[in-house]
């Protein structure tokens, strides 16, 4: 299992390489997400995105041996550019499977990283990485369920409890959900009054749905904005940590991510991906549980966007 000690080893083997992310104070948003705001800005981390805290934990802990022919995954963007990073710093290859519709700047920003790039239909990612996992005799990293990348994930957690004593409330975006398994893990383990909620997609609810049937379901991906959170069932691993430490799980629809991600840049001054504004659509859809006195922390996980996409969504009414 995932344990508050591994996170905190993780926090010593990663500091000599990734940033000490900012908790920023919003207070333009205060009136329209109805609570003191705040954001973790990991969209200002190295590879701008949170996802080379897990890809780097679990890279470091492998032998030379295990490393040999190198290192795959699935990701549809910015794991794999995280793992490619990990690649980069110990010399090894690194392929990477994505979706063949993942944003331009993801894919550019992995082969800059000098990571070979195989495209496939998004539900077919892992079926793949499997194949060329076994053809090259080379490693798996995934992208969520596994504890070591939580593990990295929930540094972020430490950070903010570090960062906001007297934070209320966490709300974090969720994919497979390695995340939110992390950060979860690092906010009960050290203040257990803190509320950490997670937000979805609508139209990609595995989490609400999984919860409804009592185990990890597999549900149909829908046309989202938020490419970064396109997995189609919970991790088996992630799946009963954030059924026990996570205080709730909002789908939010798609026009509230839209309108999201337009008022952090516009009145917020702050560039992320829309996979990163669905903590920000929870409040404004009404479904994030806050007073107006709560200092809530929203979690932005990266800020990899194609910039044509934010024009489009600034243009909209």
């Amino acid at each position: 299992m995932l344990t508050l000690s591994d996170i905190y080893e993780a926090q010593k083997r990663l500091s000599p390489y990734v940033f000490r992310t900012p908790v920023i104070r919003l207070k333009t948003l205060d009136e329209a997400l109805h609570c003191k705001v705040y954001v973790k800005a990991e969209n200002m981390q190295k590879i701008n995105a949170f996802k080379i805290r897990g890809a780097l934990n679990k890279a470091l802990q492998l032998s030379p041996e295990t490393l040999k022919n190198g290192i795959v995954t699935a990701s549809s963007g910015n794991h794999g550019r995280g793992v490619a990073f990990a690649g980069k710093l110990l010399g090894v290859p690194v392929t990477v499977v994505m979706p063949e519709h993942a944003p331009e700047v993801k894919k550019a920003a992995i082969k800059a990283l000098g990571a070979e790039i195989v495209l496939c239909e998004k539900s077919q990612r892992f079926v793949i990485a499997e194949r060329i996992t076994k053809e090259k005799g080379a490693c798996f990293i995934h992208p969520f369920d596994d504890y070591d990348v939580m593990a990295g994930q929930g540094t972020a957690g430490l950070e903010m409890m570090n960062q906001l004593p007297k934070v209320d409330k966490i709300v974090v975006p969720v994919g497979g959900g390695g995340l939110i398994s992390g950060i979860a893990t690092a906010v009960k383990g050290t203040r257990d009054s803190v509320k950490v909620y997670g937000a979805e997609p609508a139209l990609c609810a595995r989490y609400t749905e999984s919860f409804k049937k009592g185990e990890p379901t597999l549900v149909t991906i829908g046309d989202t904005i938020a490419d970064g959170t396109m997995t189609a069932k919970p991790g088996e691993k992630t799946f009963p940590i954030v059924r026990e430490k996570v205080d709730g799980i909002i789908p939010v629809e798609e026009k509230f991510i839209h309108r999201a991600v337009k008022l952090l840049l516009l009145e917020g001054k702050i560039l992320a991906e829309p996979s990163s504004c669905m903590t920000l659509g929870a409040a404004l859809q009404g479904a994030l549980p806050v007073k107006e006195d709560d200092n809530v922390i929203f979690f932005l996980s990266g800020g990899n966007v194609d910039l044509s996409l934010i024009e489009k969504i600034c243009a909209e009414k």
